[in-house]
């Protein structure tokens, strides 16, 4: 990475939340942005859900689940992997359009074989393709919910298809720092189940702010006890800052000061009372014995001005194993894209000879799934369809991020 260049391992790693080690990496360069998050108002917002989800649950499987109040709490990836099973299904459905963010669901696998049972009326002894696409049908229509129910306040949200994959916990590719972990418990014949859902903190920061929490409701209550602070800050009261704006004819009297005869009042900045008295055409103020007042930082009838330091974070505070997970870094880089619908090995005399009508056999059986690749790179595998007139690719399998990062070597 010296010259500025980022290696194809490096690349897959970072698109698959995996280190080149084969550990996934959860890290993120630097403290990483707060988000302002009202968490009541995303409650709120998830038990209005809550009967579109039992509604649109039963409706696919025929079955009488029943949700229970759904729990909303921020959390990270460390908390989240201590409250699942070892093997999960993920379903990514990030929202790409009105919001931009991670968004992410998880079902056990118990869970996502009963939904296939119910919608299939087979037994599914694991979690294969098949199974892998009824949940994400199940996850779309909730998503879908989702995007109705916000629609008057952030009208012309889209996502991304779903994409689920079956791993092991720690490779599922969690929103990275802080995000919003929503959970919909659900119960069918006594036995218990839960969905996940984990939204990622700029999201989830747009969705409460739009329903009328977050940093809307922080920044008024803020500026409205904005001037009480700045007096606070100079010692004073409600009631002596009141008096300081000078709300009394210039050349009047200042009562309820609380000055007194050799009374210290420091930092005025004024070299004595009578000073003060002949430069702001105060009278009968009176001397008082030549009391100093420096620095007190005030000038009568003007503004206060609220000055703080600057404090600048530390460069290199949390900048270590996270390199490698701050995926928004190349977000904006193009790849190449290839389908690959076989491979075979031909003489140069065989190539030479080749004309109009020449067949050439490849390796792939018929009805095989094609191989898609990124820089020449496999990451997935799909089937052949025709959308109008044009070819197109329907993936039907996601390559495990150990599988890509092994391919490397």
């Amino acid at each position: 990475m010296s010259d500025g260049a980022i290696s194809q391992d490096e690349i897959d790693a970072l698109l698959s939340g995996v280190a080149v080690d084969g550990l996934n990496s959860s890290g993120h360069v630097g403290n990483g942005p707060s988000y302002h998050i009202d968490i009541p108002t995303l409650q709120q917002l998830a038990e209005d859900l809550k009967p579109k989800l039992e509604e649109n649950v039963n409706k696919y499987t025929g079955a009488s689940f029943t949700v229970e109040n759904p729990v909303v709490e921020l959390s990270d990836r460390d908390k989240v992997l201590a409250r699942l099973p070892e093997v999960v299904v993920g379903i990514n459905a990030d929202y790409n359009e009105g919001i931009k963010g991670s968004h992410l669901y998880i079902l056990s696998s118990d869970f996502s074989l009963k939904l296939f049972t119910l919608v299939n009326n087979e037994e599914a002894t694991e979690v294969d393709d098949m199974v892998l696409s009824v949940v994400s049908e199940i996850v779309a229509t909730h998503v879908s919910a989702q995007i109705n129910q916000l629609d008057s306040k952030l009208p012309g949200i889209t996502y991304a298809t779903p994409e689920s994959v079956n791993e092991s916990k720690a490779m599922i590719m969690f929103p990275q720092g802080e995000f919003v972990l929503t959970s919909y418990p659900l119960t069918l014949d006594g036995k218990a189940y839960t969905l996940w859902e984990c939204l990622s903190g700029d999201a989830a920061e747009k969705i409460s702010n739009a329903l009328g929490g977050g940093a809307a409701a922080a920044e008024d209550d803020s500026m409205a006890s904005l001037g009480m602070d700045a007096l606070n800050g100079m010692g004073m009261g409600a009631d002596a800052g009141a008096q300081m704006g000078m709300g009394a004819p210039m050349g009047g009297a200042m009562p309820n000061m609380g000055m007194q005869q050799g009374m210290g009042m420091p930092n005025m900045g004024m070299a004595g009372m009578g000073g003060m008295q002949q430069n702001m055409g105060m009278p009968n103020m009176g001397a008082m014995g030549g009391m100093q007042m420096p620095n007190m930082g005030v000038n009568m009838g003007m503004n206060v001005p609220n000055v703080q330091s600057l404090q600048f974070p530390n460069l290199a505070a949390g900048v270590g194993n996270g390199e490698q997970g701050n995926i928004g870094l190349i977000m904006d880089v193009f790849m190449e894209m290839t389908v690959e619908l076989g491979r075979t090995k031909r003489s140069i005399k065989d190539i030479l000879g080749m004309g109009e009508g020449t067949i050439i056999e490849l390796d792939k059986l018929a009805g095989e799934p094609v191989d898609i690749l990124v820089n020449h790179k496999q990451i997935a595998k799909g089937e052949v369809v025709v959308i109008d007139e044009n070819f197109g690719v329907r993936v039907t399998e996601i390559l495990s991020p150990m599988e890509r990062v092994s391919d490397l070597n």
